[in-house]
């Protein structure tokens, strides 16, 4: 970026002002600690704009309850006073506030949103009447809020519209919208939406996470796993995710080889399918390592011989695509953006088939060939959504945003 000149005297020659980084408010109304793939996502795109030398900061839900200001992974982080969310154990809700005094203080060049709820509603008006540019990136879906709001199932129809309805009331005052992948922003459009949005991955860091050398036994000690075949999910143990057809797979997977399927993360439906791991007589092969730390889900990954998604409600998924630049093959629900991770590395099944997914599962793991070739593909797959396009992508938007 080229720097302005400045006189400093009539006699001196012009001497460079070296320019303040290009900087950027991003509000979300999830962020680490909490585990989920918007937060995963907002995190590694704050750090990552960050590291490429922007000034970063980050509005979001305090995780303890009163406000705060700290500086954490050279993003500044203003957390807002929260309240628990009484139909969820774990997440927390900003107190409705207007964020006219904190956007005035830092005085961005662009906010960044990352969703429509309490944070980024009251973040874009702020936004507006300072006549700061708006980006928004969409990771909403109507089915990842039903369980959690118990929302009946002949009522969920109904909620869907309204919840839609209110989404492009609050993001259709951005100047720029963004979603994950090309089926998310067709989504938009047959919901109503009627605004331009353009696909831009969530990506991955491809450096952290890569096929290993180390020997399987190696990574599988490390989460206490016995030293078999490994079918792996990464996410959260939720309604949406329909991980009981994972376990309900096991038992036909075990007629075929010798096989047991790790579970990474935390959520409401654990103690369900523990109780329905151990009813069906698959409780010694199924494992629960419960949170991992993000600086430990490469060896996660390299613990797997294979990975699993059945959700239904995928904008992108973040866990498939690490799955992928670490070399496994994949084993997918055929709905929403899943088929679009799945080319030459894996096979899709109908969501509910479970002896689809059982058969698909089985093939895999007792082919060394097959399994091979389709770990092959999913790295050549998970090259092109590289972390740093993304991030390289997002910086020329602020730019053409604020021009």
């Amino acid at each position: 970026m080229a720097m302005p000149l400045r006189a400093v005297d009539d006699t001196a020659a012009l001497v460079p002002v070296p320019a303040r980084p290009r900087r950027i408010l991003i509000s979300t109304d999830t962020y680490p600690p909490d585990v989920n793939g918007a937060a995963v996502f907002t995190h590694r795109l704050a750090t990552g704009l960050a590291g490429r030398g922007n000034e970063v900061h980050v509005v979001c839900q305090s995780d303890l309850g009163p406000a705060s200001a700290d500086v954490v992974d050279g993003v500044i982080v203003h957390r807002l006073r929260s309240a628990p969310v009484l139909v969820h154990p774990t997440m927390r809700v900003t107190v409705p506030t207007r964020l006219d005094r904190l956007i005035g203080a830092i005085e961005p060049d662009v906010l960044h949103t990352q969703g429509h709820f309490v944070v980024g509603r009251a973040a874009i008006a702020a936004a507006r009447r300072r006549d700061i540019p708006v980006v928004a990136t969409n990771h909403f879906m109507p089915d990842n809020l039903f369980q959690f709001g118990h929302i009946p199932e002949r009522l969920r129809a109904k909620a869907g519209r309204l919840a839609w309805r209110d989404f492009g009331r609050v993001f259709g005052r951005a100047d720029h919208i963004t979603t994950p992948t090309p089926l998310a922003a067709t989504l938009l459009a047959e919901q109503g939406f009627g605004r331009e949005v353009e696909p831009v991955s969530c990506g991955i860091d491809l450096a952290r996470f890569h096929p290993m050398a180390e020997p399987k036994a190696w990574a599988r000690k490390a989460f206490d796993l016995p030293d078999r075949p490994t079918i792996l999910f990464v996410g959260r143990l939720d309604e949406e995710k329909r991980l009981d057809e994972i376990v309900r797979a096991l038992p036909y997977i075990l007629n075929e080889t010798d096989a047991q399927a790790a579970f990474v993360g935390k959520g409401n439906q654990r103690g369900d399918l523990e109780r329905l791991a151990r009813r069906i007589g698959v409780g010694e092969r199924t494992f629960f390592l419960g949170f991992v730390p993000d600086e430990s889900m490469p060896q996660a990954f390299a613990a797997a011989d294979v990975f699993a998604m059945p959700g239904i409600a995928e904008l992108q998924s973040i866990a498939t695509l690490e799955a992928m630049a670490s070399g496994l093959p994949v084993v997918a629900a055929d709905a929403m953006a899943l088929p679009h991770l799945v080319e030459g590395n894996g096979y899709l099944y109908e969501p509910g088939d479970v002896m689809a997914l059982a058969r698909h599962l089985s093939g895999i793991l007792s082919d060394d060939a097959l399994r091979e070739r389709f770990g092959r593909a999913s790295r050549d797959l998970a090259l092109t959504h590289d972390h740093q396009t993304s991030l390289a992508r997002f910086e020329q938007i602020y730019d053409e945003v604020t021009r």
